[in-house]
């Protein structure tokens, strides 16, 4: 297994983010999506994790689908530093965010789904609350600053969804 460094992490940052901005130049009136997997650790993919991206990808897919929402233009990256789908979308933002926040807390695996969507203005739309954390329930910001959960139990945790929502 790859494990990433904290400088293989700012430098995906810094390309997932030049992604964002050439969809954002070259499709000004489209959000943008970002999707990719909210895995604590040094190792961010593995075959079962690209699993749970696939199973993510085509429910966000699907959504589209059934909102007529078309995908102009979409990059996917598998790297190390884990599995990443960027796409600029003919919708609205707003309706968008709320689709994929329905899947991000509905689907099994949803909690480990991070889809991010980035107006026309180039803001990044929040959440209307905060996110739980994966063991204890509380908000996951909370737990992440006190560092109440080892980062092995949190990776144990990923794998019990993966497991539980993959049929």
């Amino acid at each position: 297994m790859n494990e990433v460094t904290t400088q293989d992490m700012m430098d995906c940052r810094e390309h997932r983010a030049a992604l964002q901005a050439s969809l954002r130049r070259q499709f000004p009136g489209n959000p943008v999506l970002s999707f990719c997997m909210n895995i604590p650790g040094p190792i961010k993919t593995d075959d079962e994790i690209r699993s749970a991206f696939e199973v993510g990808k085509n429910n966000i897919l699907s959504a589209l689908l059934q909102n007529s929402w078309q995908v102009e233009q979409e990059y996917e990256v598998h790297e190390k530093t884990g599995d990443e789908w960027i796409a600029s979308i003919q919708a609205d933002a707003i309706f968008l965010k709320q689709a994929m926040c329905a899947i991000e807390e509905k689907h099994p695996l949803g909690r480990l789904f991070d889809i991010d969507i980035i107006d026309t203005a180039g803001e990044k739309l929040t959440r209307t609350h905060y996110r739980t954390c994966l063991i204890c329930q509380k908000q996951a910001q909370d737990c992440a600053r006190s560092r109440c959960h080892s980062i092995s139990e949190l990776f144990v945790k990923v794998k019990e969804l993966i497991h539980e929502g993959i049929p």
